[in-house]
């Protein structure tokens, strides 16, 4: 029995962004934001909506494709950095609720863009294992609620929205959740941030909002050379080369990014999935939002091998080897 993506759906709010809206409020210019990033929208959620609500959608949306019901939802995980509260109660907790899922274990995961990936390890382990049967997994993420908008270097890359997948069960192994391979490293923690203030006793209490902060020369390049490493290492275990793969898809963060790693790995320009000109970086809900774009174009069928790699805070990375199980 092997874990299987039966479903793919995403949420896109309702306010896009444009490079030229930026102008407006920094000194920037949509020429400088797409020569360097390759972004040219991404969308904003309204203030009354919090990333329960996008990933509510997403995962309302995932489990009519399935033709699951709440009840037969065994756990919701959620992956994401900008959950609605700071500590608790979990994302995952809300989102089910709204979903109608009760009694039944939801918890979050924070390993930034990477997130999907490490989803996917955790959804494998649990259905393989037997401990659940059918698990839906979400990343979801309101990035311009710990954006500093007087920041040009961060705030024009980030976007908000929320992707989601039903994991289920499959005796077809070209219908599974093939591969999945994770890293992480602290060493550099300070690339990829979001700083809060601690408070001790006796002391006056001072609320700070803690907003992401980014060394982006330095995360260019451990990204590249990181990511080329990790897609190297997994296509080889798995003995592929990379016209064996149906569809590569990368963590939407950077056109630059996305196009050296493709070039690095020999990935033809029709293999490579690309949607961070529409959507920016949305963290750990980018990878299913391309991948939600490519189904509703038609393009994903049943039995394509996917190969999908992320690179986010922590520092996390990851990539999957994963066959398209929905219908």
């Amino acid at each position: 029995m092997y874990a299987s993506l039966k479903s793919i759906a995403s949420y896109i709010p309702p306010t896009c962004i444009s490079n030229t809206d930026f102008e407006k409020v920094l000194e920037t210019s949509d020429e400088w934001i797409t020569k360097r990033t390759g972004i040219k929208t991404r969308y904003f959620a309204q203030s009354h909506q919090q990333t329960s609500d996008l990933a509510y959608e997403a995962g309302k949306l995932a489990m009519e494709r399935a033709n699951v019901k709440p009840q037969d939802i065994d756990a919701v995980i959620v992956a994401t950095l900008s959950p609605d509260y700071l500590t608790m109660p979990n994302t995952a907790c809300i989102t089910a609720f709204k979903l109608g899922i009760e009694n039944k274990p939801a918890f979050d995961i924070s390993a930034a863009c990477s997130g999907f990936i490490y989803l996917l390890c955790l959804a494998k382990s649990f259905i393989e294992s037997g401990t659940f049967r059918q698990i839906l997994i979400i990343g979801a993420e309101k990035l311009s609620s710990v954006l500093d908008f007087s920041d040009r270097s961060t705030c024009v890359l980030f976007g908000d929205g929320a992707g989601a997948c039903v994991i289920g069960s499959t005796e077809d192994k070209n219908a599974a959740i093939l591969d999945v391979h994770l890293g992480a490293n602290g060493r550099y923690q300070d690339f990829l941030c979001t700083p809060r203030t601690h408070t001790s006793f006796g002391q006056e209490i001072e609320i700070a909002r803690s907003c992401v902060q980014m060394k982006g020369n330095e995360i260019f390049k451990l990204a590249v050379k990181t990511l080329v490493a990790d897609v190297d290492e997994i296509l080889k275990a798995n003995a592929l080369q990379p016209q064996d793969v149906s569809f590569f898809i990368p963590h939407q963060a950077n056109l630059r990014i996305i196009n050296a790693v493709g070039e690095n790995l020999n990935f033809s320009k029709e293999q490579i999935i690309i949607s961070v000109q529409k959507y920016g970086n949305t963290s750990a809900a980018s990878i299913p939002m391309a991948m939600n774009d490519l189904y509703m174009q038609k393009q994903l069928k049943y039995g394509d091998l996917m190969l999908l790699d992320a690179f986010g805070g922590g520092l996390t990375w990851g990539s999957a080897l994963v066959y398209f199980g929905g219908k």
